[in-house]
């Protein structure tokens, strides 16, 4: 009987994602949320589970510091890493997007903005999609960015013609269809998992990292249109239910490997990763801020 992560790692394996990739993922997963620091021998532990060399993880380590991703601390022989500025940033906007609850609500209107087409790298960053050369389209109340000579209008429309703006606009046919390989996936190990079958720590957390890892490459495209707005049949509703319910599961058992085996470079445990638990949870803010205990939820989901 195969294991539950034999096939993920064999899809990781087989689409063209690098080494370097998935640490990104793992610190903003993981490891941002503990202080930010982490020992080098800490992540080299993680990728032997994966079968992946001590070398190729500091090749990997050495390429993201060059390239202004990671700043390295020295301490006697030991490195430690740290996410630089740049890549907090890129984070801290990555984050509420790939953990947020239901998309919004369909306001029941598009914003219609015309203007220079070079602003299109900025228009799509803001989550605008592209009817044609300089014209951009998105739901409507989203924020417009301050840009000289933009041209702005309100448009509506009953519910096919909207849908049909949003699939010309958007590239929601290759999102739907990478959410649907998502599910075909990590499908199987939400199921072992609902049968009970039991992943050391060590595999909890290389499961999580994984999930997040193959998530974030699809959400992080998905301008997160309303319901109303989205083809029959969407997958990216239940993808999210599938990784929050994954996500819960593996959470303690990766989070025990991490309270034991990950040090900064204090030579200190990196402390607990509250805001973790709170994560792809849909309780207003004041739920989080009134200091209720992370570890007294029973699900991340």
């Amino acid at each position: 009987m195969s294991h539950p992560l034999d096939a993920i790692l064999d899809h990781i394996r087989a689409e063209p994602s690098r080494t370097w990739s998935i640490i990104v993922t793992i610190y903003g997963d993981a490891i941002v949320p503990r202080g930010g620091s982490v020992w080098l021998g800490t992540l080299s532990a993680f990728f032997k589970a994966m079968g992946i060399s001590d070398g190729v993880v500091r090749t990997a380590m050495s390429r993201l510091a060059s390239d202004g991703w990671l700043e390295r601390t020295k301490v006697g022989r030991n490195s430690y890493y740290r996410l630089a500025e740049k890549g907090r940033d890129v984070f801290r906007q990555a984050t509420a997007h790939i953990y947020s609850a239901d998309p919004p609500p369909w306001a029941g209107r598009f914003e219609l903005v015309a203007g220079d087409p070079a602003a299109r790298p900025v228009m799509e960053e803001a989550g605008f999609g592209t009817l044609a050369p300089g014209v951009w389209v998105a739901p409507g109340g989203t924020p417009v960015p301050d840009l000289d000579g933009l041209v702005r209008l309100s448009a509506t429309g009953d519910a096919a013609q909207s849908r049909a703006l949003a699939t010309r606009a958007f590239a929601l046919e290759a999102t739907g269809a990478a959410y649907g390989r998502f599910l075909e996936t990590f499908g199987p190990l939400r199921a072992a998992l609902a049968e009970g079958d039991a992943l050391s720590d060590i595999e909890c957390l290389l499961a999580r990292v994984l999930l997040i890892h193959e998530y974030r490459r699809i959400v992080l495209r998905d301008p997160m249109l309303p319901e109303e707005l989205l083809p029959s049949a969407w997958p990216g509703g239940e993808a999210r239910r599938l990784c929050a319910e994954v996500y819960g599961a593996l959470l303690p058992g990766a989070e025990r490997w991490l309270d034991a085996h990950a040090v900064n470079e204090y030579g200190e445990p990196l402390p607990p990763g509250e805001e973790n638990w709170r994560r792809f949870r849909s309780a207003p803010a004041s739920d989080s801020a009134a200091g209720t205990g992370p570890r007294s939820s029973s699900s991340a989901g």
